[in-house]
Parts: structure tokens; sequence; C-alpha cells
């Protein structure tokens, strides 16, 4: 964020808020100490058997510890991956190639582009039923649906996530948990959002994916967690990086970045409760100066740094670049579909395609501040006044 600060006697200058932290996390000053170190003695291939292999594989290990500790698993059950759509398509891969052909794969358009349209792919390749929830307007997957095609087929794997990366509306993991183990069948949760920003609610999950990147680390390296047992499948050939699950030579840098993001996250919880009064705050003055704006998920139990909002008379791309010229990174939609003016699956599954159309979102961070806030509605309403 680039904000500069007048002297004590004076108010908090902003000239810019970034308010996408659901995109990306600008990097921890003490992960870019760490990268930076590495960079002068974690350069080796950590494949390699020699003194400057074994100092950069020290990285990967601490990296791979770190996330074990962060998603209460074990380090063998670590894979480390180059992000967390790869994990995800990893996690995608492996529960459908362990699924009896002919089940079915249970997942949402709620999910994120890296499941969903991989969970497509994996389905036609090993001959699987692909069922997509209903959505509620809550902005949830419905269990109760979930629960009736239990009972009617053969249930080959769900993915669900933990909190939804667009609107902030969190899942009902818990009965989704409760009606696979039912069905005894394995669940994807991917929990890229979640890891270090809630309390830990998908223990249970079959395989947990976690991006560095979203977590004030770098880009370039993830996750995937798995719990003991858990099916995998090889995806790439190569070497016998990653137990095989993932060749490729491994970065000692980025692990080392990774590993204290990782830590540092264990009290991200914490960091981010306090947001929900900033959401709160931002979401009145954004509903004050905007008539007609509505806020997904409003009612239900949401992440508290996430607002999604609908604001008639506009259309997304045109907002976002209108804030973006008033000093405030939003975003539309999910940031993985940058480059497209296209509907958001997401939002236009729970309120419909017309009102979809205005959605902009707003993610808060650890270091958003009340002044960044108030900065961000009163460009919003320089924005919207135009029309």
């Amino acid at each position: 964020m680039s904000k500069r600060r007048e002297t004590r006697n004076e108010a908090t200058v902003i000239k810019r808020a970034y308010l996408d932290w659901n995109a990306t996390t600008p990097p921890h000053p003490e992960v870019l100490a760490a990268m930076a170190a590495a960079a002068a003695d974690g350069w080796g291939n950590p494949a390699s058997l020699h003194a400057d292999g074994r100092a950069a594989r020290r990285y990967v290990e601490d990296a791979r510890k770190a996330v074990a500790q962060l998603l209460g698993a074990d380090p063998r059950d670590v894979i480390l991956t180059g992000s967390g759509t790869e994990a995800n398509n990893l996690a995608l891969a492996s529960l459908a190639a362990a699924a009896k052909p002919g089940s079915t794969l249970v997942t949402s358009v709620l999910e994120h582009p890296s499941v969903l349209a991989s969970a497509r792919r994996v389905a036609a390749l090993h001959a699987l039923k692909l069922e997509l929830l209903p959505i509620e307007s809550s902005g949830t997957i419905s269990t109760e649906a979930l629960h009736k095609l239990s009972k009617e087929q053969t249930i080959g794997g769900i993915c669900v996530q933990a909190v939804n990366h667009e609107t902030g509306v969190l899942q009902p993991l818990e009965r989704v948990l409760e009606i696979a183990r039912e069905a005894n069948c394995r669940v994807l949760c991917d929990t890229v959002q979640a890891v270090g920003r809630l309390p830990d609610l998908w223990l249970e999950a079959d395989y947990r994916v976690v991006a560095a990147h979203k977590i004030r680390g770098p880009k370039g390296i993830g996750a995937l967690v798995t719990r003991p047992g858990a099916p995998m499948a090889r995806v790439l050939e190569g070497g016998a990086q990653e137990r095989g699950l993932r060749p490729g030579t491994q970065d000692g840098m980025l692990a080392a970045g990774f590993s204290v993001a990782g830590t540092r996250a264990l009290d991200g919880p914490s960091r981010y409760a306090r947001l929900a009064v900033l959401r709160d705050h931002l979401e009145a003055g954004l509903r004050r100066v905007a008539q007609g704006l509505v806020i997904v998920g409003e009612n239900s139990l949401r992440a508290p740094h996430v607002s999604s909002v609908l604001v008639p008379r506009w259309a997304s791309p045109e907002l976002v670049a209108a804030l973006d010229l008033e000093g405030v990174s939003v975003s539309g939609g999910s940031a993985c579909s940058a480059g497209t003016v296209s509907l958001s699956p997401v939002i236009a599954a729970i309120v419909g395609e017309e009102q979809a159309r205005g959605a902009v979102r707003f993610s808060l961070g650890e270091e958003t501040t009340e002044a960044e806030i108030d900065f961000a509605i009163s460009a919003f309403e320089r924005v919207v006044s135009r029309v």
C-alpha cells in the first residue's frame, strides 16, 4: 500500500487504498528478508547431496514443517506445489482416480476455477458423473440437496471451499463433512482464502490447499495437505521430488518465504477478526452514498474481511477501472479471471445475471486502516455520483 504519513499533528494522507487482499497480499518484510538471506546460501538444488544442496533443502523442509503446523498435519503429508491452483488440480486428479467409475463427483459453481474446471476434466477422464449443487440465496451450497444426492447415488468425492473467494460467505463445511462420513467418500476443501484468516474448521477434509501469496508470502509456491492415507495420483512425470507427485527443482528462496509466512499465519485469525468492524464501516459508507446498493450474503456467516457489493447502473469492469483512477484497488470478482469481462458465475448463481453485472469485491487485510476505508468511501462516492 502506498501511504504517506504527515507530522503527528496532521491527518494521515492516503494516496492509495489497496482493498484487494483476496487477490494477493503484500509480502511481509520478514518474508522478504528471509528470501534475501536464502538467495545468498539457499540457491543450490535441494536434490543435490552436497553442502549447497543440503542448505537449500533445509529451506524446503522448513516450509513443509511450517505448513504442517499451520494446517494441523504431519509434515510427511505436505506436498509443496507451485500454487494453490496446482494443488487443487493435484487433489482433484487424486480424488477422481480413486473414485469408483460411474460414481458422482459433487461440487458447485461457487468454487474457484481451479476446482470447477478441474472437476469437469477429471470427471470426463475417469467416467464419473459431475453434479453441481444448487445455490441458496444465502450464498451457500444446499446441504439438503447434497444429503439427498448421497442417499440416491454413490458419491465418489465432494469438493467444497471453506469460504467463498468473492463473497466471503462461509460454506457449511461441518455439515458437508458429516454427509461425507455417512457416504464414505473423500472431501477436497479449498482452504486458500481461509488459512491464516479464519479458525481451522476444515481439519477433517482429506485434501486441503494453501497458497503462500494469500498469507503474505511469495507467489509461485503453495501446498497440498492431505490426511494420512488419502489416495494420491501422479500428474506430472519427472524426478522424485515431493514423493514423485510434484517433480521439478524446488526453489529454496520461495520456500524460505513460505516458511516465514506460514509461521506468521498461525496468529492470522486474531489479526483478521478485528477487520469485521472496518468491513461494517465500509459497507455502511458505501450504502450511504449509493442508493440501492446490495451487499451479497449480508445476512450469512461471512469472513470478517470481505464485502461483495452490487451497484445499480454500473458494470463491474467500468466501476473497478473508475475506482482505480481514484486510487482504490478492488476486484470485479476472482482475480484468477483477470482480463475477462464476463459475469461472475459465483455472483450470478446467488443473485441472478442482471444484478451480478455491477458486482465489486472489497477485501481487507491485516494492515488496512480506518483512514483507508474512509478514503475508499469518498472515492466511491465521487465515482457513483457521475451516473
